[in-house]
């Protein structure tokens, strides 16, 4: 189910009217002190945001693709970190619940993700294995109907709000994706511990760190999906995180021109606005049109996901496009506010860190150019 095109405007107005009035005031302050404020949350939760493209049936708000990726471009605007968690019901932690949940799986952990009450995360980075999940080293066997798992999960996000964790393990590493199955893991279950990193580069207000798993027992009812098909569990919802990470990065090379054009305008120098400056003028104009292409070729890529089409390809190219734009854009801000930016008063410093990040996340930019080439060429398919 997807709203109508008046519901959708009003929807993202809603969010940019939300950013403005009750993040914008306190994001300095929340990006120094390393947390996201949970009245923040609440807040956004009240608003229905969290619902993202979760069924209405299942607790969440149904929107296209479109729609969703606007309204985290518009909220990412202003913190992207806030657009992050916004992203997650409808990435892989609710997505897998969707697909392969029980009955009851979905209505203990996704109805209440879904409508914001609680929040998740999803383990499947570790330390050797990033992007190439298949070789990953965190095993389980079994004891009975149970299973036991022991491993390390790394830059997992949501270790102090999280109730849950989406995670995976496999029974034998030689086995590589066939051996791999996905579990749901409540937090407070004996034998699971988090490591939270301190002083992070970037994306400072989520915490993130390691999700340590020592004998840790979990009965049948963890189980999601079926025992060996984990690696489809966690493929499910790899372009819909791509395309919210694209929509992230529209929104910070967005935020990085608006700060760079206001900063040009009331800057003066030599006489003159620097904004009449020609080396000033030919860097705003190529952040136009890097923030322009980058939200076409997002939304190409939700529009494909609308129609229900595999979008690997397309979602790559936005991700990579898209972050490769935020970091440019930033970089070129900086240049622009020159010593200025990089004072705590000035937004620019935060956007810079983070676009760096985003060209990192949900698969390096190095691995997206490998898929779109080995694509183009006739070397792997759209699948």
């Amino acid at each position: 189910m997807s709203i109508d095109v008046q519901s959708a405007e009003a929807l993202v107005e809603l969010a940019a009217e939300f950013a403005a009035r009750e993040i914008a005031p306190r994001v300095a302050e929340y990006d120094r002190q390393e947390r996201m404020p949970r009245d923040l949350l609440d807040s956004m939760a009240e608003l229905g945001f969290f619902g993202g493209t979760v069924p209405a049936e299942l607790g969440g708000m149904g929107l296209d693709h479109v729609t969703f990726a606007s309204l985290i471009e518009e909220i990412s605007k202003v913190c992207h970190i806030a657009g992050t968690f916004l992203s997650m019901p409808s990435g892989l932690v609710g997505a897998s619940i969707a697909k392969f949940g029980s009955a009851e799986q979905k209505e203990r952990w996704l109805r209440p993700l879904a409508e914001g009450r609680i929040f998740g995360g999803a383990g499947v980075t570790e330390p050797q294995s990033g992007s190439d999940v298949a070789g990953m080293r965190t095993k389980y066997r079994r004891d009975g109907d149970d299973f036991i798992l022991s491993g390390t999960k790394a830059w997992i996000s949501n270790l102090d709000i999280g109730e849950f964790f989406v995670s995976f393990a496999t029974i034998d590493p030689s086995l590589r994706h066939r051996g791999i199955t996905a579990f749901i893991i409540p937090r407070d279950t004996p034998g699971l511990s988090v490591r939270p990193y301190r002083d992070k580069f970037g994306f400072r207000p989520i915490c993130t760190g390691d999700l340590v798993f020592e004998e840790m027992r979990l009965g049948p009812d963890a189980l999601l999906g079926e025992e060996g098909r984990g690696f489809e569990v966690a493929m499910t919802a790899v372009e819909k995180g791509r395309l919210g990470v694209a929509a992230r990065s529209v929104g910070v090379a967005q935020a990085s021109l608006d700060e760079a054009t206001r900063y040009a305008t009331g800057r003066h120098a030599f006489g003159h606005s620097i904004s009449e400056f020609q080396i000033v003028q030919s860097k705003i104009t190529d952040m136009v049109v890097g923030a322009h292409t980058a939200r076409l070729l997002t939304r190409d890529a939700a529009q494909a996901l609308d129609r229900m089409e595999r979008a690997r390809r397309l979602t790559s190219m936005a991700k990579m496009y898209a972050s490769d734009v935020a970091f440019r854009n930033a970089a070129d801000a900086m240049q622009i506010h020159g010593a200025y930016g990089v004072s705590p008063e000035f937004a620019i410093g935060r956007y810079l860190r983070d676009a760096k990040v985003l060209q990192i996340v949900e698969g390096s930019n190095d691995l997206h150019r490998a898929i779109i080439g080995e694509m183009a060429l006739g070397l792997r398919r759209n699948e």
